[in-house]
């Protein structure tokens, strides 16, 4: 499989010098995906709950655009700023992915950028060619 390098018109457009998403060896590394709209308004005095649906909406751009989905997800790492907003982004976190469960880390941070509240990233199977 070739190793491929992904910035797709459904993800938001990453604000450095990296790419949303990268497929190498079978597998779909997605960088840290924040709470910023496709737009590129950033949600920074949103409620938490709408923060993290949008970093997962994020997400599920950046899987589609490489061609797998949620429903491949092998590892989600969370950051939070405020790590008492856990049960809060569980709940969301449940609705969005259903009974598949890929492993998970959830861990507090002192802040994010942008001061948003909420970053996701994960590592999803590559889709079978």
């Amino acid at each position: 499989m070739t190793d491929i390098v992904l910035n797709t018109s459904e993800s938001c457009p990453p604000a450095g010098h990296y790419s949303a998403s990268c497929t190498a060896r079978g597998m779909v590394y997605v960088s840290g995906q924040l709470p910023i709209t496709f737009s590129g308004e950033k949600l920074t005095n949103a409620p938490f709950r709408q923060q993290a649906r949008q970093a997962l909406e994020n997400l599920d751009a950046c899987l589609a655009g490489a061609g797998t989905s949620r429903a491949r997800l092998v590892q989600v790492r969370v950051y939070m700023t405020d790590i008492a907003q856990w049960p809060e982004f569980n709940d969301v976190y449940a609705e969005w992915i259903g009974e598949f469960r890929p492993a998970r880390a959830v861990a507090g941070v002192s802040a994010l950028h942008y001061g948003l509240a909420v970053e996701v990233e994960a590592i999803a199977l590559a889709p079978d060619l």
